[in-house]
């Protein structure tokens, strides 16, 4: 889908997408399920992965990972401060990862399954990022942060850290956030492809 776009659409575009990840990640900040928040910007990284293609999806997914990462520096994501003191090195390769592969996941995807069905296309690439993200996170948590993990699980009433991890730390954020792309996506990237169709 990304070839339907002049030059000039897509840096318009991708510069309003980037402007909504920003936004969405600094209100959604405020919203807390757990530790850890629910990852409203996803939408807007997704739209751009189908509209765009996977390297502006990339990009998006890595302007969100900024942010997050800037928020668990300063201490304002006090789970990620927690993980940022005992492992700085592992805990911006995880952040910075998951955002990004999340935006390039959902892309190629897109760029795969749309040409077949954009309906699929679509819905399949806003399941795949959250899956991606959270994924992501959850692994890396697991190898890098098990003792930290098995710590916090402990005291939510979890014996198994893998456990915690599914059930207590991402369950609802992932929920939430899957949710959340199969409902907007699909309607959003509609109304752009006949808005554009109209004119």
């Amino acid at each position: 889908m990304k070839q339907k776009f002049s030059n000039t659409q897509r840096l318009v575009g991708t510069a309003v997408l980037v402007a909504l990840v920003i936004v969405l990640q600094t209100i959604g900040s405020g919203i807390r399920l757990g530790p850890f928040t629910p990852t409203l910007s996803l939408v807007p990284i997704i739209i751009g992965a189908v509209l765009f293609g996977p390297i502006i999806g990339g990009v998006l997914g890595l302007v969100f990972s900024v942010i997050v990462l800037v928020s668990v520096i300063s201490g304002a994501d006090v789970g990620g401060a927690m993980m940022f003191s005992e492992n700085p090195a592992a805990t911006i390769i995880i952040v910075l990862l998951k955002g990004f592969l999340a935006g390039l996941v959902a892309g190629i995807i897109a760029e795969k399954m749309s040409s077949k069905n954009m309906t699929i296309g679509v819905a399949a690439s806003a399941v795949a990022a959250p899956v991606c993200n959270t994924g992501i996170f959850c692994i890396g948590v697991l190898i890098f942060f098990f003792d930290l993990i098995s710590s916090w699980g402990q005291a939510a009433g979890f014996d198994n850290a893998f456990v915690y991890v599914l059930a207590g730390l991402v369950g609802v954020n992932f929920l939430v956030e899957l949710i959340l792309d199969l409902v907007l996506v699909p309607v959003i990237v509609r109304i752009i492809s006949a808005v554009r169709n109209a004119g």
